[in-house]
């Protein structure tokens, strides 16, 4: 039994019209500003999937979280703003208007999901196939792995848009807070803190309305509990 469900997908951003903009056409979901200064992306079915938080840091490292997305063409994003930083055969890896990457699939059939993956970057060796496990519990869902490539997948998550998450080993450590992580809703906080999870900082700190969590690999991720 899963421990949580998926609720959506935040994006630390300097400037949240730019990249609300830029994300709005590249997900396909509508961008609606708050007068905070914040904004979300909202799905056809008006759900809100995506939070845009405006934070003082400047991006320095690349994301260890980052989006995948089905496109119709290469010159569909440049046109928006986004910058090619290299290709690969199957797909393309850009920078957004901030310069957080992303990899873009070019499809050549009609598409009618733009979101398709979240890709998570973690210490080489075991470590892909023990957190594709790890959120596979949390989340539910199944674990595929392909050893050739070094890589771990988990996919068929409750109401979640992304088709799957993708874990794949690299050299480098974490040393910055991640600017893309998700949110779950739980109804046992404790669960996740038996499992693996650690609290950064609980729910109530500074009037904070969740709970701020760390997955086995450092990768921070909210959970929102009953009042």
């Amino acid at each position: 039994m899963a421990l949580a469900t998926y609720q959506d997908l935040c994006i630390d951003v300097s400037d949240v019209r730019v990249e609300g903009t830029f994300w709005s056409a590249a997900l396909g979901w509508r961008l609606e500003m708050h007068a905070d200064g914040g904004a979300h992306l909202r799905d056809d079915d008006g759900a809100v999937q995506v939070w845009l938080n405006q934070v003082p840091e400047p991006k320095t490292v690349k994301n260890r979280v980052h989006i995948d997305i089905n496109t119709e063409s290469v010159e569909a994003l440049t046109a928006r703003g986004a910058t090619v930083l290299y290709e690969t055969e199957g797909w393309t890896t850009f920078a957004d208007p901030e310069g957080q990457e992303f990899c873009a699939f070019v499809r050549q059939e009609p598409i009618d999901h733009r979101p398709y993956e979240l890709g998570w970057d973690c210490a080489e060796g075991t470590r892909a196939h023990e957190l594709a496990a790890w959120w596979a519990e949390v989340l539910g869902g199944t674990v595929g792995d392909d050893p050739d490539h070094g890589f771990s997948w988990v996919e068929g998550m409750p109401g979640c848009p992304w088709e799957s998450f993708d874990f794949a080993g690299v050299p480098e450590p974490k040393v910055v807070k991640n600017r893309v992580h998700i949110d779950v809703e739980t109804d046992d906080l404790d669960a996740l803190v038996a499992r693996g999870a650690t609290v950064l900082r609980p729910k109530g700190d500074g009037g904070l309305r969740w709970t701020v969590l760390a997955d086995p690999d450092g990768n921070e991720f909210c959970a929102f509990t009953a009042d």
